[in-house]
């Protein structure tokens, strides 16, 4: 950093060199709108500012860190897999309906918008996915991480009477996105609502 900021989850600094200031900010970095629309929905993030001169090293959890050039576009993520913002990045909340239930994470998720770079974690090396008009896409809730673009996503269910009898194959619940943009899934699955169905 030359003397700009950067937003980070709280307690993510691993090292840093030269001089650097922190700050913890409210709200998911949004101020107190941005707190009581955090703890409306339940997307909560706790970050700090991060300001300064030299370098500053980030991560949690040995997590695979994926960055994600925005150009005045938004950035849909789950609040649990932001790392770190540019500082003149927006965040907020937005409507995610039933994909967000699926998850066990909520009707809400992150939105990271503006110029600039998201770091975003994942478990394993992300794997970008492309949906284009003639190409919908069908990710397994458990991997989601993010997307951005023109994309519309809807929930579908493969639930069955042979889910009931124990002959579904396991994937129960899928989001379909629909559109023009990315999706970011990573390599293995959290577990969601839809995993025990």
């Amino acid at each position: 950093m030359t003397g700009d900021a950067v937003k980070a989850k709280n307690g993510s600094m691993v090292a840093y060199d030269g001089q650097m200031a922190f700050k913890r900010l409210t709200g998911g970095g949004d101020g107190l709108r941005g707190m009581v629309t955090r703890r409306l929905t339940g997307e909560q993030m706790t970050v700090m500012e991060v300001r300064g001169q030299g370098t500053c090293w980030f991560a949690d959890r040995a997590s695979e860190i994926n960055l994600v050039q925005l150009r005045g576009d938004k950035l849909f993520v789950e609040s649990s897999n932001v790392l770190a913002t540019d500082g003149g990045l927006r965040t907020g909340t937005s409507f995610t309906g039933l994909r967000g239930a699926s998850q066990g994470n909520g009707l809400f998720t992150t939105t990271v918008e503006g110029h600039g770079q998201a770091a975003i974690m994942s478990d394993g090396p992300a794997v970008v996915l492309r949906v284009a008009p003639q190409f919908p896409l069908v990710v397994d809730p458990g991997a989601y991480i993010a997307h951005q673009g023109n994309v519309r996503q809807s929930f579908q269910s493969g639930v069955t009477f042979r889910t009931f009898l124990g002959e579904g194959g396991g994937e129960a619940f899928q989001i379909r996105f629909e559109g023009d943009g990315l999706v970011y899934v990573q390599p293995s699955e959290r577990n969601t609502i839809a995993g025990d169905v």
